[in-house]
C-alpha cells in the first residue's frame, strides 16, 4: 500500500498578543460561538485570555456567506458539531481567499453528509471515534513539523482519534495507545485538535493554551507573506454575541454534497498525455478491407521559436490516466511480513468495515425488492438483528471480528497473519454480494462503445449483436465514438475523411436505429481538441508523424509546446489550438452536422482540454499561432517569453488558455441546443483537483457545470481497487460547484475482476450520484454481462433514465428507499420508539405524495412543495436515525446519500424540465 504525504516545514515561535480586542491592534483570531459550545464558553474564553491571543467573536447563526467569517487571518471552531451547508460552503470560500482554520472536537459530526465531507477536506481528516479513557499525547513518529515539538504540548487528554485522509495532512501529535492513532492533524491551512478544547474534563488550561498559541503562531507566519486580512472578509466582530435559535431551513438549507478543491488522496504522478474517455487501440487484428496505402504529406505549420530550457525526462507513461489509476492503491500482498504502519492499519480496517457496509446495503436493496411488506404499526426497539438480511452471520461477523482485531495483530507484529485474514475476509464478503438478484434502481447506466469494437463489428448486423448484449446487460446510454483522431465514423460533408477502417456503411446511422429500437439512448462521443493519434496511424499504416486529416489540411490550426513540438515528448497526440477561430467554427459545423443529420440523443465532448503539462518541469503547451497573437495583443507580451516564475503574467497566460476551453463549451452548448433543444451535453473529464487540473490541462469543468452548459459530468475515476476508486470519485460527488449538473463516475473495466466492477458500482449506488459509465464495450465480458443482466435487467419500453425524467426518477427512487425502511422495520432491525415511528411513517408518506404529484404533472409550485417537504424530512431524518447511526452508520449514510440524490434530481429537473 502506497501512501504519499506532503510535509510543510514551519518555524515554531510563541508570540505575545494582548487579549480581547485592543483599539490599537486589530485581532488576529476570530472565534466562533455556537449553540453547542455556549455551555463551555467560560472555559474557552478563560483559556483565550491566558493564551494572550488578540481575538474577536462571531455567532455561527449569523454566518451565511464567506464575508461573514470576517477578515482575520485565523478562524477557530471550538467544539462546533453542526454547520449548515451554506456555512460550510462559505467556510470553503473564505479559506480559498487566504483564511486559516483551527478546529477542535467532533467538528461537524452532526451535520449532513455533504457538510461532513467538505469539513473533512478542509481539515485534512475527520473525527473517527472517542477514546474511553484519558490518553497521553506524544509527538508523532518522524515528526518534522517544527511548530509542534515543544514539551508544553504533551500531556494527558481525554479526546478521540482523528483520521487523516488528505494527501496534504499529517499527524502533529498521536495518542500513546495501540498503533498510535492521530490526535492532532494539520494541513498547510488548517489544524485539527482531537479533543474538546476549553473543557476542563478534556484537557488542562495549560495544554490547551500551548496548542492554540502554537497553531495560531504557525498560521500567522504562513499568512505573513500574503496580507494582514482575508480578501473580501467583513471587519465586523465583537467580544460576545447573542445566539439565536436556528430554524430547520437554516440548519439544513439544502442537502448538498459539499467538496471543492479536494485532493484525490495521493501525490499523483500524472506524466504524459491525459486520456479522457480512453484511447482504444484496435490492435493489428482488425479484419477489414485494406486501408489506403498513401496519405497526403502533412503540411508544416509555423512553430514557435522557444526560449532554451533544460532537458527534462519525459514521463514513463504516455497516458496520464494510467498513472492516476495506479497511484495510492490499497495493495495487500499475501504472506508478506513487511511492517504495517498505523495509517495503513486504519486504512485496512476502514476498507473492511466499508465493504461489510456495501454487502449489507446491496442485500438489503435486493431483499426489499423481492419482499415489499406493509409498514409495521408496532415497533419493537429491543429486538435488533446482529447482521443485515441475506448475509450469513458467520461471514459478516467473522469479517467484523477481523476488522476489530487487525490493530492487535499489527501491534503484535503479526503482519503476514493480518494480511492473510484481511484478504480472506474480503474474498468471503465479495461472495456475499447478491449478483443473481434484481437490485438496480432508475439510474444512468452508460458504456463507451469504442472505435475498435465498432470497426470489428464490420456491418450493421455485427453492430446489432453488440447492442443486443448491451441491452440485456441493462445499459441504457451508449457513448458512441463518432470522431476519433480527426476522422469521423460516418461519411461527413464537413470533415475531410471518414475513418479508413470503415467501408461501405454508416455506423452512426445504424447505431442510432439499433439503440432506439432497444429503448436506449445514443450519444455521439467526439474528440474535441485532440487532432490525431500516432497509435491510430500504426493501425491504418499512416506515417508516424501524420497529424491527422484535419491538421494536414489546416496546419495553422495546430498547437505546440514551448519547444516547438506539435506532440510533446512522451505523448502520442497532436492537439488543435482552441484559440483559433477557424478551428472553432469547423468543430461547431461538424457537431451541428452530427446532431442535425442524425437523431442522436446527446453529444459527449472528450479531450476537451489541452495536452498534459508540468510547468515545474518545463513541459508547457498552448503556443499555437492564434493563441500567441491574441495573448500578445491583450497583454503586450508573447507568451513564449514568460515563465511560471513571473506570477502575474503566468496567471494571465493560464487563465487565457483555460478561458478558450470554457468559452468553446459554452458556445457549443448554446449553438447546438438551438438546433436540438433536448440534446444532452456531457463531458469526459479528468479527476485531478481543480487547481492542479487548471495548471496542467486547463480543464475547468466546474465552470461549465455552474453555467448550465452541460448536463452530465463523467469523471474518469479509473482504479483497480475499490478504495482508490472511492477516493477519486468522492471529492467530485461532494463538490458544491456543479450546480444542477448530474455526476456519472467512470469505471474502467480493463483488468478489473467482475466482482470488483460490481463492488465499485455498489459504491456509486451508496453515494449521491445518478449512475455510472463503463469504459469500454470491448471489455464487457460474458460473465459481467450475466451479472448485469441479473441485477439490472434488460432494457425495455418505459425505461426511466434520470437525465430524461428527473422528477419521475426521484419519485421512483424514493419509493425504493421506502421499501428498504419498511423491510428493516418489519424484521425488527431498526430502533424507533413508537411515537417516533408514527411520525417517521407519516412524514415519509407526505414526501412520497409530494414527489408523486411533481412527477405526474411538473410545475413550479409542485417543485417548491416537493423541495420544502424533502428539506424538512432530511432535517428530521438524522434525529430519527440517531440510534441506527450508532449501530449501523454505513447504512444510515447510504440512506442519507440517496436522499441527497433525490434533491439533486429535483435541482436538475428544475433546470431542464421547468426552465429550458
Amino acid at each position: 500500500m502506497v501512501i504519499a504525504f506532503t510535509f510543510y516545514f514551519l518555524p515554531f515561535t510563541f508570540f505575545n498578543i494582548k487579549p480581547a480586542i485592543a483599539a490599537t491592534q486589530s485581532p488576529t483570531l476570530t472565534i466562533v460561538q455556537s449553540q453547542e459550545n455556549t455551555n463551555q464558553w467560560t472555559g474557552i474564553t478563560n483559556r483565550l485570555q491566558q493564551a494572550g491571543v488578540n481575538y474577536c467573536v462571531i455567532s455561527l447563526t449569523n454566518v451565511r456567506s464567506a464575508a461573514d467569517w470576517g477578515d482575520r487571518q485565523v478562524l477557530f471552531l471550538p467544539n462546533v458539531d453542526t454547520l449548515t451547508p451554506a456555512q460550510a460552503i462559505a467556510l470553503e470560500e473564505w479559506m480559498s481567499k487566504g483564511g486559516r482554520l483551527i478546529a477542535s472536537g467532533p467538528v461537524g459530526t452532526l451535520s449532513v453528509p455533504g457538510v461532513r465531507q467538505l469539513l473533512q477536506t478542509l481539515l485534512g481528516g475527520y473525527w473517527g471515534f472517542s477514546l474511553n479513557d484519558a490518553q497521553q499525547l506524544q509527538p508523532a513518529k518522524n515528526n518534522l513539523q517544527n511548530w509542534a515539538n515543544q514539551n508544553e504540548l504533551f500531556g494527558k487528554v481525554r479526546g478521540g482519534v482523528v483520521v487523516a485522509d488528505d494527501v496534504n495532512s499529517k499527524a502533529a501529535a498521536v495518542w500513546n495507545s495501540k498503533d498510535n492513532p492521530a490526535a492532532v492533524v494539520a494541513t498547510e491551512r488548517s489544524t485539527f485538535f482531537g479533543w474538546r478544547w476549553g473543557v476542563d474534563t478534556a484537557s488542562s488550561p495549560e495544554l490547551d493554551t500551548a496548542w492554540l498559541k502554537a497553531a495560531v503562531n504557525r498560521h500567522v507566519k504562513q499568512a505573513a507573506n500574503t496580507s494582514n486580512k482575508v480578501e473580501g472578509g467583513s471587519p465586523n466582530c465583537s467580544t460576545s454575541v447573542a445566539l439565536a435559535t436556528p430554524t430547520p431551513v437554516e440548519t439544513f438549507r439544502r442537502n448538498v454534497s459539499t467538496g471543492g478543491n479536494v485532493s484525490t488522496g495521493g501525490n499523483v504522478s500524472t506524466g504524459g498525455n491525459v486520456s479522457t474517455g480512453g484511447n482504444v487501440s484496435t490492435g493489428g487484428n482488425v479484419s477489414t478491407p485494406p486501408p489506403p496505402t498513401s496519405f497526403p504529406a502533412p503540411l508544416i505549420a509555423t512553430a514557435p521559436q522557444p526560449r532554451p530550457i533544460p532537458n527534462v525526462n519525459p514521463p514513463k507513461s504516455d497516458e496520464a490516466i494510467n498513472q492516476l489509476e495506479q497511484a495510492v492503491r490499497l495493495d495487500v500482498v499475501p504472506n508478506s511480513n513487511a511492517p504495517i504502519s498505523s495509517s495503513d492499519a486504519i486504512a485496512l480496517q476502514q476498507e473492511l468495515e466499508n465493504l461489510i457496509g456495501r454487502v449489507d446495503s446491496a442485500n438489503l436493496t435486493a431483499n426489499a425488492i423481492s419482499n415489499n411488506p406493509p409498514i409495521v404499526k408496532q415497533a419493537q426497539p429491543t429486538q435488533v438483528a446482529s447482521t443485515r438480511p441475506g448475509v450469513p452471520i458467520s461471514t459478516t461477523e467473522q469479517a467484523r471480528n477481523i476488522a476489530k482485531n487487525l490493530p492487535q495483530l499489527i501491534a503484535q507484529q503479526k503482519y503476514a497473519e493480518a494480511r492473510q485474514q484481511w484478504i480472506q475476509a474480503k474474498g468471503n464478503l465479495w461472495q456475499q454480494f447478491p449478483v443473481d438478484r434484481q437490485l438496480a434502481q432508475p439510474e444512468i447506466r452508460a458504456v463507451w462503445l469504442d472505435r475498435g469494437t465498432i470497426v470489428r463489428a464490420r456491418n450493421e448486423q455485427g453492430l446489432s449483436e453488440i447492442f443486443d448484449r448491451l441491452s440485456k446487460a441493462g445499459i441504457n446510454t451508449v457513448f458512441f465514438e463518432t470522431v476519433n483522431a480527426g476522422y469521423t465514423i460516418y461519411p461527413s460533408l464537413v470533415a475531410p475523411q471518414q475513418n479508413p477502417l470503415i467501408r461501405g456503411w454508416d455506423p452512426l446511422a445504424a447505431a442510432v436505429k439499433l439503440a432506439h429500437e432497444r429503448h436506449m439512448e445514443l450519444h455521439a462521443w467526439v474528440w474535441t481538441f485532440a487532432a490525431g493519434n500516432q497509435r491510430h496511424n500504426e493501425v491504418i499504416n499512416a506515417p508516424a508523424n501524420y497529424p491527422g486529416p484535419v491538421l494536414a489540411a489546416h496546419p495553422d490550426w495546430a498547437n505546440y509546446d514551448n519547444r516547438g513540438n506539435m506532440i510533446p515528448p512522451g505523448q502520442t497526440k497532436p492537439f488543435f489550438d482552441p484559440a483559433n477561430p477557424e478551428l472553432r467554427q469547423y468543430l461547431l459545423r461538424l457537431y451541428e452536422e452530427i446532431v442535425t443529420r442524425y437523431d442522436v440523443d446527446g453529444l459527449q465532448l472528450d479531450y476537451i482540454r489541452y495536452p498534459f503539462q508540468d510547468p515545474s518541469a518545463g513541459r508547457i503547451y498552448g503556443y499555437g499561432k492564434a493563441a500567441r497573437a491574441q495573448f500578445q495583443q491583450l497583454n503586450g507580451v508573447d507568451p513564449i517569453s514568460i515563465s511560471p516564475s513571473q506570477r502575474d503574467l503566468w496567471q494571465k497566460w493560464t487563465t487565457f488558455r483555460t478561458t478558450q476551453v470554457d468559452s468553446f463549451v459554452a458556445q457549443a452548448s448554446q449553438q447546438l441546443r438551438q438546433k436540438r433543444p433536448n440534446l444532452i451535453v456531457s463531458v469526459a473529464v479528468f479527476p485531478l483537483p481543480e487547481l492542479e487540473r487548471i495548471q496542467k490541462i486547463q480543464q475547468h469543468w466546474e465552470v461549465w457545470a455552474r453555467q448550465g452548459d452541460i448536463d452530465l459530468i463523467v469523471p474518469m475515476t479509473y482504479a483497480l481497487d475499490t478504495p482508490r476508486f472511492q477516493r477519486l470519485a468522492q471529492p467530485w460527488i461532494a463538490s458544491t460547484k456543479l450546480g444542477a449538473t448530474l455526476l456519472v463516475p467512470g469505471i474502467r473495466l480493463l483488468s478489473l475482476p467482475v466482482i470488483g466492477a460490481f463492488d465499485q458500482i455498489q459504491v456509486i449506488r451508496d453515494l449521491p450520484v445518478s449512475g455510472y459509465a463503463l469504459f469500454a464495450a470491448e471489455n464487457l465480458t460474458n460473465e459481467l454481462q450475466k451479472v448485469f443482466g441479473n441485477t439490472q435487467g434488460s432494457i425495455g419500453q418505459g425505461e426511466i433514465i434520470p437525465h430524461r425524467q428527473p422528477f419521475k426518477t426521484a419519485a421512483v427512487r424514493y419509493t425504493a428507499l421506502q421499501r428498504e425502511w419498511k423491510f428493516v422495520l418489519q424484521n425488527d432491525q431498526l430502533r424507533l420508539p413508537q411515537t417516533t415511528l408514527s411520525t417517521f411513517n407519516s412524514q415519509a408518506e407526505v414526501l412520497q405524495s409530494a414527489l408523486d404529484q411533481l412527477s405526474a404533472a411538473p410545475s413550479p409550485s409542485k417543485l417548491i412543495a416537493a423541495k420544502a417537504t424533502l428539506t424538512r424530512f432530511v432535517f428530521q431524518f438524522r434525529t430519527w436515525m440517531r440510534q441506527e447511526n450508532i449501530d449501523n452508520p454505513y447504512q444510515v449514510r447510504a440512506w442519507e446519500n440517496r436522499l441527497a440524490t433525490i434533491e439533486r434530481l429535483l435541482q436538475y429537473g428544475e433546470r431542464v424540465q421547468l426552465r429550458r
